[in-house]
């Protein structure tokens, strides 16, 4: 987060289940239960990093578009099991402040312009350290960073349960309902507004992807949006889903630029519909659309009916604008852009205020036509009444005179009266498994809980070497010389030792195997493990399971190993979340054979 919506999750791990949210929290105590229950924010090495995400691992990619993204996120587990999300930079997405700087200067000069108390950019480090020391039950908490040579990475919780743009946009099994859609606007507000009081009110790219769920089911806003933030407020690699006009004149985000983003996303979650954030242009169309029924009058004739409409083609004419978009020249798009650009750098009343046409149509809106803009999934879910207030707050963002948008605490003043269901988990709300609902085990995973050690050994003879396939490395023709076939034959010792239960010869022979390094093989370091669980060797255990999931990222039975060494080891909370994924990843597995 190519990859598929279903893999988006652009980030978290299991954090205090949180109540509902019905009302807005208490800050102080809400900040010190999460810091009591995260790490200290830290920096990484990369190959830290490296053995977390098994090597930077396709089946780790998390992204949205895969390993064609950008910017690639990779899940990963670090130390006592926590999963993590991990944020690879494209090498140029980043540069380096000095190299920024020379650039800048060498533009401004270019253009004769006084470049005088250029800005000193924070370093990658410094800024990640900057959005480290926030910590909120309402974020994806940011845990640690790598700047190592050319690398930079971000280290995040991890969030299991994809993101809103995958439960709005692209839900298989329910839509979303309408009290989770209420929660989700409360919570974005109160993350923007615990921010805001922090210091960090610029967020960037604000959209439906940068917002993910927990294990619980309650949203949290990504953290990455904070990273691409300097104190000025520019950004150079900025990708608004759609744009404030004040970015357009001015190419500068401001806090007032946020709420516009929250705006948009109060009408994403009414319509249920989504524009990508590739397409901004299309804003610029209704734009031009938009100012033309102003224009000819046919808003006041009609009582605002022309203009209702102008916003339902911001939804409900999506296919017919990317169609005849795929037709457009690129010339034409320019031109379209330079319209916009045009008329909100003019300075004139007039065009400002056929600019800010969007938020006069939404303020037109009565009850008889709510439904232009309502998903009808929720059909039956609220009154008029109840979805008009939430157009008016959407109204009130998008106004285009920054200064006559609402704050984020005012948000939140105005999101807490219309919540509905409080009393409702959100896993219930998102119908998502949780807890012991949550587990259906295998037997190899009931074997794993009853620490029955035979039972696992039964099932690893069983299975043999299958699961290699595709995992371990392609011998060369030297396995044929005679120091391979001293190391071919040490692993058939192994395997004669482990099934006739001779652990101790097992561990001796597999030992020899896995020190020529030629052959890496995840069946070999599972028996091992086991081979080590079965003499009461638990630490040396879950190092070989660990290691058995490092080659084979996917594989069930490693992180089986893993729960029960942690089991064996008294680490009891660690060894559920170990079971837990396994359990997800046999799974899958079996819906995919």
């Amino acid at each position: 987060m190519g990859c598929q919506c279903s893999k988006l999750t652009a980030c978290c791990w299991v954090s205090e289940q949180n109540g509902p949210v019905h009302e807005a929290p208490k800050a102080a105590e809400n900040e010190k239960s999460e810091a009591d229950d995260l790490p200290t924010f830290r920096e990484y090495t990369i190959e830290q990093l490296r053995m977390a995400t098994s090597g930077f691992a396709v089946e780790n990619i998390v992204s949205e578009h895969g390993e064609k993204a950008p910017n690639v996120v990779y899940k990963g587990k670090v130390e006592n099991q926590r999963r993590i999300a991990v944020k690879r930079f494209n090498r140029s997405a980043w540069p380096d402040a000095r190299q920024f700087l020379v650039f800048l200067e060498a533009f401004i000069m270019a253009l004769r312009l006084p470049c005088k108390g250029l800005p000193i950019e924070r370093s990658f480090t410094e800024e990640a350290r900057s959005v480290g020391q926030l910590r909120n039950h309402r974020l994806v908490n940011l845990l640690g960073c790598c700047c190592e040579g050319d690398e930079r990475l971000l280290v995040a919780e991890f969030m299991p349960h994809e993101t809103l743009a995958k439960h709005l946009f692209h839900w298989e099994t329910q839509p979303m309902k309408w009290a989770m859609r209420l929660r989700v606007a409360l919570c974005l507000a109160q993350a923007l507004e615990y921010c805001t009081s922090k210091g960090r009110a610029l967020y960037h790219d604000l959209n439906a992807y940068r917002i993910v769920f927990d294990d619980d089911g309650n949203p949290r806003l990504s953290c990455f949006g904070l990273m691409k933030n300097s104190r000025d407020g520019k950004s150079y690699s900025t990708n608004l889903a759609f744009t404030p006009p004040e970015y357009l004149r001015t190419g500068r985000v401001t806090p007032e630029s946020v709420i516009y983003s929250f705006g948009t996303l109060l009408l994403d979650l009414l319509s249920g519909k989504h524009i990508p954030p590739s397409h901004d242009f299309v804003h610029t169309i209704i734009i031009i659309i938009s100012i033309k029924v102003l224009k000819s009058g046919c808003g006041r004739r009609n009582g605002g009916g022309d203009a209702v409409v102008v916003v339902g083609c911001r939804y409900g004419c999506y296919g017919t604008v990317t169609t005849a978009m795929a037709a457009t020249t690129a010339d034409t798009l320019v031109n379209l852009n330079h319209t916009a650009k045009a008329a909100v750098t003019g300075g004139g009343n007039r065009q400002n205020r056929y600019l800010n046409n969007l938020s006069q149509a939404l303020d037109l809106i009565r009850d008889r036509n709510i439904q232009t803009l309502t998903d009808s999934c929720l059909e039956g879910q609220f009154s008029n009444d109840e979805g008009t207030e939430l157009v008016r707050l959407a109204s009130r963002c998008l106004q285009f005179e920054p200064r006559e948008r609402p704050n984020p605490k005012s948000l939140v003043a105005a999101l807490i009266p219309l919540q509905k269901e409080t009393e409702v988990p959100s896993h219930v709300l998102m119908g998502i498994p949780y807890g012991s609902a949550a587990l259906s085990l295998s037997p190899l995973g009931e074997a794993c809980v009853r620490m029955d050690l035979t039972a696992i050994h039964e099932i690893l003879e069983k299975i043999g070497y299958k699961d290699d396939e595709g995992a371990a490395t392609e011998l060369s023709f030297q396995m044929w010389t005679n120091q391979m076939q001293e190391t071919l034959n040490s692993k058939k010792k192994g395997d004669v030792a482990f099934r006739h239960k001779d652990f101790r010869a097992a561990v001796e022979c597999y030992t020899q195997f896995i020190e020529v390094g030629t052959m890496v093989s995840p069946t070999v370091f599972a028996r091992r493990s086991l081979s080590h669980l079965m003499s009461d060797m638990p630490q040396e255990a879950l190092d070989d399971a660990v290691q058995a999931q490092v080659i084979s990222p996917v594989w069930h039975i490693a992180s089986y190993l893993q729960a029960a060494s942690l089991f064996a080891l008294r680490r009891d909370n660690e060894a559920q979340i170990a079971l837990k994924e396994g359990s997800i990843l046999e799974e899958k597995r079996n819906t995919t054979s």
